[in-house]
């Protein structure tokens, strides 16, 4: 059947009129339709919903981090002191007659200072901040350093106290101590060792 001019027109005039009201419920089925679901990452159905970290070993000797308690307060990041290298202490090039070193256990030391006898002059020192060697002054010069001494440098103080009575003979035995590690957030942490001073 042919259509007339005069009824094409009329179909071509609704079908403007029902396009929006189409388009509106296609748009409203398919805001009330679910959305669908993210595909499963296959390697999160093979690991376990909580794992434990695994255990960190501590090696000993030169540039190894010297075991301590844990990091208190502060930021949240580990405070981390490593031992000093010959390196280190050569490029350091301190002053002074006489030193004092806090080491923990047997490895080598992660604090070193050195001063002059009966000077005003601060004993100068260094430490080993995760990888980094750091300066820092304590005021009395060697004499200042022997019993208790407290260190200060850029964002930090570090405090020694002796624990003890030395351990062992001849002119400069080790004595317990402690060294607390305090940063200017307020972070610390105490590292046991033991305190050594003589030339």
């Amino acid at each position: 059947m042919l259509l007339s001019r005069s009824s094409v027109r009329s179909h071509s005039h609704r079908a403007p009129a029902s396009a929006p009201l189409a388009l509106l419920t296609v748009a409203l089925l398919a805001a009330c339709s679910p959305a669908p679901e993210p595909a499963q990452d296959a390697s999160r159905d093979t690991a376990p919903a909580t794992t434990a970290p695994a255990p960190v070993e501590v090696v000993e000797g030169p540039g190894a981090t010297a075991p301590g308690d844990e990091t208190i307060g502060g930021d949240g990041s580990e405070i981390r002191l490593d031992a000093l290298t010959e390196q280190d202490l050569a490029d350091a090039d301190l002053s002074g007659e006489l030193a004092c070193s806090f080491s923990a256990d047997d490895a080598a030391p992660i604090l070193l200072a050195r001063g002059m006898v009966a000077s005003g002059e601060p004993a100068q020192g260094i430490v080993k901040v995760a990888g980094y060697v750091e300066v820092i002054r304590a005021p009395g010069g060697f004499d200042g350093i022997l019993e208790n001494p407290t260190f200060t440098g850029q964002g930090k103080t570090i405090v020694i106290a002796v624990t003890g009575p030395a351990t062992g003979g001849g002119e400069s035995p080790p004595r317990p101590a402690t060294l607390t590690y305090q940063r200017a957030d307020g972070a610390s942490r105490t590292f046991d060792g033991r305190w050594q001073c003589g030339p």
